[in-house]
């Protein structure tokens, strides 16, 4: 927990226990993250343990600890790929993340080497991730040179900038002002994870940021959830009961592919894909039992214009 009295997002370790769950597991050839678990805490670590080896725990709290990370994986492996993709064909030299979580790719995509990366997120999750980089990068030089000064992991991007922001009360353009982000030259922009816990009006908030930053050339790779009553329904739930590590962080706004087409045209930007998880999982050969939240989950990339 930081200054603010917020504590980071259990949704951004939830989504990295997912991630290092299916590295080598899943649609081998086209998802890949060997950085994930390098960011996870050794509790953290457990149910992750469990699910690459198939080995469901005793015990009513382990064990939805270990179906949480399973149904994760399940959702991540088809949204990594995704967007992986979408960025690889759009390696700008800007690449904007907008709440990073514990996202790992300027520490594992080539195609990044000549992409300046800006990380923003609140910034009590910020600090958690760079605790977590400077505990990541002592693991990977060994016991035996523990008492260098601690530094954060090498990144593959060019270079890697942080920028705290609070999406509901602070000036995002400012923020990467002062990180450094050049507002007149291309900006591939990321939103993964984050549409639907914020209202429509912090949305819009958001795109009005990023429209004023953004100039021909530049796009936008967003994830959002779209309207399902079985998945809402599930997390109301989850909510009532207190059993996912995600029940205290609702989701607020949900848009139909439509909706957010018209939506994104207000900020000039023309979405030119937009595509359901479950049509991917299906081409990854992916499990799809969670086939809700696979269904209702979607990623749109947008050009600006």
């Amino acid at each position: 927990m930081n200054e603010s009295g917020r504590a980071a997002s259990r949704t951004a370790v939830l989504v990295c226990q997912g991630r290092a769950a299916a590295d080598g597991r899943a649609a081998t050839g086209r998802f890949a993250d060997p950085v994930a678990g390098l960011l996870l805490r050794v509790a953290e670590r457990t149910p992750v343990d469990e699910v690459r080896a198939s080995t469901p725990p005793k015990g009513w709290q382990a064990r939805t600890a270990y179906e949480s990370v399973r149904a994760c994986t399940e959702v991540v492996v088809p949204r990594t790929v995704a967007i992986d993709e979408a960025l690889r064909a759009r390696a700008t030299g800007q690449l904007v993340i907008l709440g990073a979580g514990l996202d790992t790719r300027a520490w594992r995509l080539p195609e990044l080497a000549q992409t300046d990366v800006w990380e923003v997120d609140h910034p009590a999750s910020q600090q958690d991730k760079r605790a977590r980089l400077a505990e990541a990068a002592r693991v990977v030089r060994g016991p035996g040179e523990g008492n260098r000064p601690a530094a954060e992991l090498p990144n593959i991007a060019r270079s890697v900038r942080f920028a705290p922001v609070d999406f509901a009360v602070d000036d995002l353009g400012a923020a990467l002002d002062a990180a450094g982000h050049d507002p007149s030259a291309p900006t591939t922009w990321l939103w993964e994870g984050v549409v639907p816990y914020l209202t429509r009006d912090e949305v819009r908030a958001t795109l009005a940021a990023l429209a004023a930053r953004t100039v021909p050339g530049s796009a936008l790779v967003v994830n959002y959830q779209a309207p399902s009553v079985k998945a809402s329904a599930g997390r109301l739930l989850t909510r009532v009961l207190g059993s996912s590590v995600t029940s205290g962080e609702p989701w607020r706004s949900l848009w139909r592919p439509q909706q957010m087409a018209a939506l994104l045209a207000e900020y000039s930007l023309r979405v030119v894909s937009d595509e359901p998880l479950l049509a991917l999982a299906h081409t990854l050969g992916s499990p799809a039992r969670g086939r809700t939240s696979l269904q209702s989950g979607r990623v749109a990339v947008a050009e600006s214009h």
